[in-house]
């Protein structure tokens, strides 16, 4: 362990008019520091996770951060990106700065504004994440990118359509509770799992509740190093991280194995002397419904082809075996893409922490958090523990 979190802050997810990138930036910024109860003096660098990719205008956002307070001024910051994971990204690049001894105190920040942007320009700017030379003309954007994964994972493992109902009314369900999240409506089996009106068909065989939401929103999270962690109010260590890149095209890998993924968790858990079955609950980037299935079976959480039986028996609810997106997910709480990663670790800080309100797993102990970007391209996982 050579990081820890020692503060958060997180705003509500959704339709956030009132705000803009650089407004939600400053807010996350300074109530995270407040939340540590540090100082923007106190702080020797800072990393911003935003996506972007067409959603805001002013680009080279990483200098907003100093926004919040003339104190960051001359001090280092980088804007990371690497899609749907750049949230991890950023606090990957947060936990190098202090690996390296470069830093003692890291303020990492996600953001993203996506509702101010037209529909159509939506779908083109997520499409992006693919590979356009190959991926570009696929019918439904990004969500057809993974009605594709759930068209060809139904051909090979059968129907799977009642385990993705199963996983969205999980995920709206968990989310009721959580404050932040942009959804906090319990759906029900039934309307996830028929086509209607209000839940159409988006492409290949999921649904609208198969899809996670379009969202504006921000979260940061202050890092220090273990000595000065023990020193402060809260201390959540990284137990482990691992970050796997894979190969852009589909054409290029088997799809369905999410090989990314389950290569990131082996690293993790190895690094970290652990197994799953040691985890208290799982974040997971559930940014489809067949995403959180395949996801369960890179885990290791059952065997290939097999993942429905664990939302099928339990094992996932909130009181199962190894909890899966307490919080909602991404189905629940939404997706602003550069700050998912970011709010992926404050909850689960949250949750270690005992402070999770309504979402919270009782005992949480061990955290694990996977954030993909792309269909399993950038893969990011950390597992979590309390030290203080």
């Amino acid at each position: 362990m050579t990081a820890a979190i020692v503060g958060w802050a997180h705003t509500p997810f959704g339709k956030l008019d009132a705000e803009s990138v650089e407004s939600l930036i400053v807010r996350v910024a300074n109530e995270a520091l407040a939340h540590a109860g540090i100082g923007a003096e106190d702080v020797d660098e800072i990393v911003l996770g935003h996506f972007n990719g067409g959603f805001s205008q002013q680009d080279f956002t990483a200098s907003l951060v100093l926004q919040a307070d003339p104190a960051f001024r001359f001090k280092p910051a980088t804007r990371v990106e690497n899609a749907c994971a750049t949230g991890s990204a950023a606090v990957r690049q947060g936990i190098r700065a202090i690996d390296a001894r470069n830093a003692r105190i890291v303020l990492v920040v996600g953001v993203e504004q996506m509702t101010t942007t037209p529909g159509p320009e939506i779908g083109r700017n997520l499409l992006k994440a693919s590979y356009l030379k190959e991926e570009g003309d696929i019918t439904g954007g990004f969500a057809g990118v993974f009605g594709k994964i759930a068209a060809a994972y139904f051909q090979r493992h059968g129907d799977q359509s009642d385990a993705l109902a199963m996983i969205a009314a999980k995920n709206h369900r968990n989310g009721v509770d959580n404050p932040y999240a942009q959804m906090r409506k319990d759906l029900g089996f039934d309307f996830c799992r028929n086509v209607s009106e209000k839940n159409p068909i988006v492409a290949g065989p999921l649904k609208r509740t198969d899809c996670s939401l379009v969202s504006d929103g921000a979260a940061a999270i202050v890092l220090a190093d273990i000595e000065t962690a023990l020193k402060m109010r809260r201390a959540v260590a990284f137990r482990s991280t691992a970050h796997v890149q894979d190969f852009l095209p589909l054409s290029r890998r088997d799809i369905l194995k999410f090989e990314g993924c389950a290569k990131a968790w082996h690293d993790a858990l190895d690094r970290a002397g652990l197994t799953l079955d040691d985890l208290s609950f799982v974040e997971t980037h559930d940014c489809f419904t067949i995403a959180e299935l395949i996801e369960y079976e890179a885990m290791g959480l059952t065997p290939e082809g097999e993942g429905a039986r664990a939302i099928k028996e339990g094992w996932t609810e909130k009181g199962g075996r190894l909890p899966v997106n307490p919080s909602g997910g991404l189905k629940a709480k939404g997706h602003p893409i550069g700050a998912t990663g970011v709010s992926m670790h404050a909850l689960s800080a949250m949750q270690l922490c005992g402070e999770a309100g309504g979402i919270q797993v009782p005992g949480a102990t061990l955290a694990g958090i996977f954030n993909m970007g792309g269909a399993a391209v950038a893969n990011y996982v950390s597992v979590l523990e309390r030290i203080k």
